[in-house]
């Protein structure tokens, strides 16, 4: 089965569709959380202030309606038995709540990551204590009790919050494998001079077969990685952070993947997000399948492997729109997910999405074309149009241009423009740059987006500063031997 891809869709649907049996190394999933809110991205300014704009990601809040027991009622009717027992024992012990809605979701995707994965191959569960001790005894049913490894916690510190608690400094990952031979190549952590000097002459506590009465830290690989890891979060000016909600650091995957796969082995993250896990697996030279439900979170991914990877990240890309026809299904069925789409075509970000607060702006592309020196922030404004379109919009986008004292206007249309359309954008005149004149309104419509045709304005290689740049991929061994220092 070919490996990086990247899929947009339902995970269910997909892995139901696109995955074959025992054809995964190794598999990680950061679901999102029972915690009754709502994920947002935040883009930082080009100051390097938080921008207000949010874009609403995905919500987390689940409630018990008719899809959650129709989901439920499929996993009891037709799933592996110990599941449908489990099920059943939540639905007598939590009753028809949002924590039975969410596990409703999450145990047929679990009965299929049991499948697609080799005998020999492992999974990752990340979450919080909020839903880990009910993921655990629902990981139980689909693997069984002996599929069981280890409890991991990754513990962090980051600012307080005010609360009569103990602060939440940890996540969990439930570590469950399919067979009692999985893939596993042991790490090993740094130990200090006290604790060798601590065990003088007992140095099978480090090594069974060591020869010498007292280890040193230059014989000793070091301690086997501990199930507590101390790991750093992503801080806030750090170049790793993309601005996706619930992004994790990429030293966390890197432990897991280099654990628990070779080189060259598939690597699945079906809730991918922002692609941490993708990512990781292309610079540790393993192949990789992602899936994740927004087009926005697809559009992303393909700018983190276009900056750290540039052509080296072969992919292909699975269910997005490739035709007109295919494009009008999408607006139909969520125009958000078009719109999102449609702004990925031409590598702009979604503006602010709350209702009546959009002042007539669902995008924005941010450029340089003048020396670093000197440069300052230019912009694009988008508008995007699945419906019939007249002159009056390209009025309305020029007065936006204008208000919003952007260089240049956009609109992305699923119809051909009209005469009328065509004059008014005419009559805009153009802007002028180092690289010539580009036209201050721009109509583009969807088939054109669709054979390759941009925004004209100047070289978005130099000048494009709309997503923040992911870091240049380093060289990792594949397989070290000893952690390093976080």
């Amino acid at each position: 089965m070919p490996g990086n891809t990247l899929y947009y869709g339902d995970n269910l649907d997909v892995l139901r569709r696109h995955v074959a049996d025992e054809s995964v190394d190794l598999v990680y999933l950061d679901p999102p959380f029972k915690s009754d809110q709502d994920y947002n991205v935040l883009f930082a300014e080009q100051d390097g202030s938080r921008s207000q704009a949010q874009i609403k990601a995905f919500g987390d809040t689940w409630r018990w309606d008719q899809a959650s027991a129709a989901a439920y009622e499929e996993v009891v009717e037709s799933g592996p038995e110990r599941v449908a027992k489990a099920m059943q024992a939540f639905r007598t012990f939590l009753g028809e709540s949002d924590m039975l809605a969410y596990l409703s979701m999450m145990a047929p995707r679990l009965v299929e990551l049991r499948r697609v994965l080799k005998p020999g191959g492992s999974i990752y569960l990340h979450c919080d204590p909020t839903a880990s001790h009910y993921l655990k005894m629902l990981m139980d049913g689909v693997f069984g009790q002996k599929g069981f490894r280890s409890e991991i916690i990754w513990s962090y510190r980051r600012w307080p919050t005010k609360t009569a608690n103990y602060q939440h400094m940890h996540d969990v990952l439930l570590y469950y494998t399919k067979s009692e031979r999985p893939t596993f190549n042991v790490l090993y952590e740094a130990v200090s001079d006290s604790f060798l000097k601590r065990f003088k002459g007992k140095g099978n506590v480090l090594d069974p077969g060591a020869t010498k009465k007292r280890p040193s830290a230059t014989d000793t690989p070091g301690l086997p990685v501990r199930d507590v890891w101390e790991i750093s979060i992503i801080a806030g000016s750090a170049t790793e952070r993309l601005g996706y909600p619930t992004q994790k650091p990429e030293a966390l995957l890197e432990r897991i993947i280099s654990v628990s796969s070779n080189e060259g082995a598939l690597v699945l993250d079906p809730f991918c997000g922002c692609g941490t896990a993708i990512a990781v697996a292309q610079k540790l030279n393993r192949n990789w399948i992602g899936i994740d439900i927004t087009h926005l979170a697809i559009t992303l991914i393909k700018h983190r492997l276009k900056d750290a990877f540039g052509k080296k990240a072969v992919y292909k890309v699975v269910g997005e729109p490739v035709s007109l026809p295919d494009a009008q299904a999408l607006a139909e069925q969520d125009p958000y997910q078009f719109q999102w789409w449609a702004l990925g075509l031409v590598g702009a970000r979604p503006a602010e999405q709350k209702k009546g607060a959009d002042r007539g702006v669902d995008g924005r592309i941010y450029f340089h074309d003048e020396p670093e020196a000197r440069a300052k922030t230019k912009q694009i404004t988008l508008q995007v149009k699945a419906g019939h379109v007249t002159a009056n919009q390209m009025r309305d986008l020029r007065g936006v241009v204008e208000r919003e004292k952007a260089e240049i206007g956009a609109l992305i249309c699923m119809e051909a423009p009209t005469q009328p359309m065509r004059k008014e954008a005419a009559s805009a005149g153009f802007y002028e740059s180092p690289w010539g004149k580009h036209p201050r309104l721009q109509i583009l419509t969807v088939e054109e987006l669709l054979a390759g045709k941009g925004i004209d304005y100047p070289p978005s290689q130099q000048a494009n500063r709309t997503f923040k740049r992911a870091p240049k991929a380093k060289a990792r061994a594949a397989k070290p031997d000893r952690l390093p220092e976080l």
